[in-house]
């Protein structure tokens, strides 16, 4: 889905997705590449006209994505199998797998061309190197129950993990060492840099609610705020240049079952502003 932000909301859909997790733009070319879990498989699409350029087989149940100008490399996590499939985008093809292990999340790469991956399901963040493809000593993370989101921040070496538990773990990228524990809402699934502004928003969608860190605290990165948001709201972009967050959500109805997740009511997906004061 493209949201026309400049004229007036417009709305329209781009391609087809067996499910679709992550959306990367491509800088410098009308191409969009997007995750779709259950035909493992990434799609690039052209955001002029919405049609697929290109259908590239990766592993299984592909979620997280992120582009590396340096290489022109995507680099994708696929969550089922734990291997991370690195693809040449000019070319459209798959040029490197690295295994690691299943329930990987989002990844982010730190200095030196290191890859760091929450696992959900290990409480730990998987470590390997994007140039030799070599795999690393895993760093647990005790305190933190489900880490989904990841950031990390090049001038502090700090990496920032979200735990469904409502905890955040920080760490030293360079000691990969935790350094921090912090308490945030409950239910993440992103951490959105801030960097020019030295902040890291985490929107927690259980607990309706954003947690503010600084990355510049005495004492290392700290939550210095929180942010009334909206139920469902786990996830979101950020507009550099003005420092405003949009959010995806919806309203929701009770759960279908007993301990289930609260059902969205058809009709009412829409995308929650966040302003900076």
């Amino acid at each position: 889905m493209a949201v026309d932000l400049a004229n007036g909301n417009a709305v329209r859909s781009l391609g087809k997705i067996a499910k679709a997790h992550a959306v990367v733009p491509i800088p410098g070319k009308n191409m969009l590449l997007v995750s779709s879990a259950h035909d493992d498989s990434v799609r690039l699409l052209d955001t002029a006209d919405g049609h697929e350029i290109a259908k590239i087989a990766v592993g299984s149940d592909p979620d997280a994505a992120f582009y590396d100008t340096a290489t022109g490399h995507a680099v994708v996590m696929n969550a089922k199998d734990g291997t991370v499939s690195i693809i040449d985008v000019a070319a459209q093809k798959v040029v490197g797998t690295i295994t690691l292990k299943a329930g990987l999340e989002f990844g982010v790469m730190g200095e030196g061309k290191t890859l760091f991956v929450n696992n959900e399901d290990l409480n730990e963040i998987e470590i390997a190197d994007l140039g030799t493809q070599k795999v690393g000593k895993a760093i647990p993370m005790p305190g933190c129950e489900g880490p989904t989101g990841l950031g990390y921040d090049a001038a502090t070496h700090q990496l920032i993990s979200a735990c469904a538990n409502g905890k955040a773990v920080v760490i030293d990228a360079q000691s990969r060492r935790i350094v921090g524990l912090l308490d945030i809402g409950k239910g993440p699934d992103a951490v959105i840099m801030d960097t020019a502004r030295r902040l890291a928003f985490i929107p927690c969608g259980s607990s309706g609610t954003i947690s503010v860190i600084a990355l510049d605290g005495a004492k290392g990165a700290a939550v210095v705020g929180t942010i009334a948001s909206e139920q469902g709201a786990r996830t979101g972009a950020l507009d550099p240049a003005s420092g405003k967050l949009y959010l995806p959500t919806a309203h929701f109805g009770p759960p279908a079952t007993a301990g289930g997740r609260p059902v969205a009511i058809p009709g009412t997906f829409h995308v929650a502003i966040v302003s900076p004061k």
